[in-house]
């Protein structure tokens, strides 16, 4: 069983950067992607950006290519997004989650993450 921890939301204005992370625990972690999405009341959970645990390839959504950078820390089975020049569009729920390991490489498709996290409230002020 895989456990997911996020932490890091906070309350931020537009135009400032905030840091989330992800702590993964129980199974190994050498061959999983693990990604992150965001989700507002009544709209679907939207992919954010993810990376490969065992060669760090990143691929990210068109709204937050430039903006966010998300990185691991393999040690510490962790993985940080760091969000900079935050708008206020970006305001919702952040859910780190675990890639399927027999679903594509590179998905971004939501069903195919198969352990989520709690989720962690980001509100960016304008």
């Amino acid at each position: 069983q895989v456990q997911l921890v996020e932490s890091g939301g906070g309350l931020v204005q537009a135009g400032g950067s905030l840091s989330l992370s992800c702590a993964a625990s129980g199974r190994a972690f050498s061959s999983y992607t693990l990604g992150w999405f965001r989700q507002t009341p009544g709209k679907e959970r939207e992919f954010v950006a993810a990376i490969t645990w065992s060669s760090g390839v990143t691929y990210y959504a068109d709204s937050v290519k430039g903006r966010f950078t998300i990185s691991r820390d393999n040690a510490k089975n962790t993985v940080y997004p760091q969000m900079n020049s935050l708008k206020p569009e970006d305001t919702a729920v952040y859910y780190c989650a675990r890639k399927s390991p027999l679903s594509p490489c590179l998905s971004r498709a939501s069903g195919n993450f198969d352990s989520w996290g709690q989720g962690t409230q980001v509100t960016v002020s304008s």
